[in-house]
């Protein structure tokens, strides 16, 4: 799948749900779903800067050509929140991950949903992963 067909995926999951406290709930569970990481991964260098909680972010670049995203955060919505954004870019090429901005989130109107601090983790993981992403396009 496409990163906007996985988009329009999310959209249409959370389109069923009205109610944002059982949104919250599922986007809890998506980071319940998470691929766990290790221990060692929790790097100064793997931790996302601007987020209130710890979010970690880990890139591996794939031999067929894309990139393997891991997500960890030491709070549950943050998680989930990061699950959301991995969903759609793992396992893609790093040239779509750039060229495809993330519609979904103005799509569900995510951020006038969230804290003030949550919606700039959000925008800080959005914005580490494009340019780490950009970093391995570089080399």
């Amino acid at each position: 799948m496409t990163i906007d067909e996985r988009q329009e995926e999310l959209i249409s999951q959370f389109e069923l749900v009205d109610d944002w406290m059982d949104r919250y709930q599922m986007i809890i569970d998506l980071g319940d779903q998470l691929e766990p990481v290790d221990d060692t991964e929790h790097t100064s260098e793997n931790l996302i800067d601007g987020c209130q909680s710890r979010v970690w972010i880990i890139i591996s670049p794939q031999d067929d050509g894309t990139l393997h995203l891991k997500a960890d955060s030491d709070a549950l919505i943050t998680k989930g929140i990061a699950a959301m954004l991995l969903y759609c870019y793992n396992d893609q090429p790093a040239q779509a991950i750039v060229e495809t901005p993330l519609y979904f989130i103005d799509r569900l109107g995510l951020q006038s949903h969230l804290s003030p601090t949550r919606s700039n983790g959000l925008q800080s993981m959005y914005e580490t992963i494009r340019r780490r992403v950009q970093e391995f396009l570089s080399h």
